[in-house]
């Protein structure tokens, strides 16, 4: 159950994180204005409280295996949101990062 949770911790770190970001990126790129950008502020924020809910409780540890799960929701946010085609290459890239995930996270500890 705690794997699940940490997994599910993850997904909702990122749905913030990538979502906040792409709101500041379409505000200033896109020229949508000031309450894109202040939601996406607003979803950064969120995005930094869902990690204190990791069962895990070494900072450092759930931001690096964190990043792995970065990479491959930002690609799959561009999949899904703005139509980006990943090539072989970033697919293989993100793969090697959710293994990562993995090992850093759910690797036996002594």
């Amino acid at each position: 159950m705690t794997v699940v949770r940490s997994l599910v911790l993850f997904a909702l770190a990122a749905l913030a994180e990538i979502g906040g970001a792409w709101l500041v990126w379409q505000g200033v790129r896109e020229h949508r204005g000031l309450l894109w950008i202040a939601a996406g502020v607003v979803a950064l924020g969120v995005y930094g409280f869902v990690a204190t809910f990791q069962p895990d409780p070494h900072f450092g540890r759930i931001l690096a295996a964190y990043g792995g799960v970065f990479v491959a929701g930002s690609l799959a946010w561009g999949v899904i949101v703005d139509k980006f085609r990943p090539d072989v290459w970033d697919y293989a890239g993100a793969a090697i990062c959710l293994v990562g995930v993995l090992v850093i996270m759910y690797a036996p500890r002594g």
